[in-house]
């Protein structure tokens, strides 16, 4: 199983309509590295989702793969504010995976706390100028962010 950090601005797409929804395509990524990242989640895997561009920015709740190797439908849709003329539906260039709803962690995972717990190394989110909106994180680091999660 991968662990996975997810991030999406909460006026975007938030961990409530995730809930909502129950499972969502996770599409609109536009950055090839974390394109490739998305092409390398396995079903069954974990993702921490991580509301961005927000007072406070952290985690705030996980969610679990269902479905990978889907093309991104945004890419073909010239009203979307995703679409990409130079991808082809024989050949796309953007693809995604459908993620379901786990649980919304009771509070957040201020990016404070995620600093005052982990290591920039550790946790790739701490990276100065790091902008990916998926990035994947190791067993022991995902395991130690659930019990964050789950301390009162």
């Amino acid at each position: 199983m991968g662990y996975w950090l997810i991030k999406s601005e909460p006026e975007v797409y938030s961990i409530d309509d995730l809930a909502r929804e129950k499972i969502a395509l996770w599409d609109g990524v536009r950055n090839y590295q974390a394109r490739n990242y998305l092409r390398a989640m396995g079903v069954g895997d974990l993702a921490f989702f991580y509301h961005s561009s927000t007072q406070p920015p952290g985690i705030v709740g996980l969610c679990q793969v269902v479905e990978t190797g889907l093309p991104d439908p945004t890419q073909f849709d010239p009203d979307s504010p995703y679409f990409d003329p130079r991808s082809d539906p024989q050949n796309p260039r953007w693809w995604t995976v459908r993620v379901a709803f786990v649980e919304k962690f009771q509070r957040p995972l201020t990016l404070h706390q995620l600093r005052a717990h982990f290591s920039p190394s550790e946790l790739p989110a701490l990276r100065r100028g790091n902008r990916l909106s998926v990035m994947p994180l190791e067993p022991e680091v995902a395991e130690r962010i659930g019990r964050l999660a789950r301390t009162p």
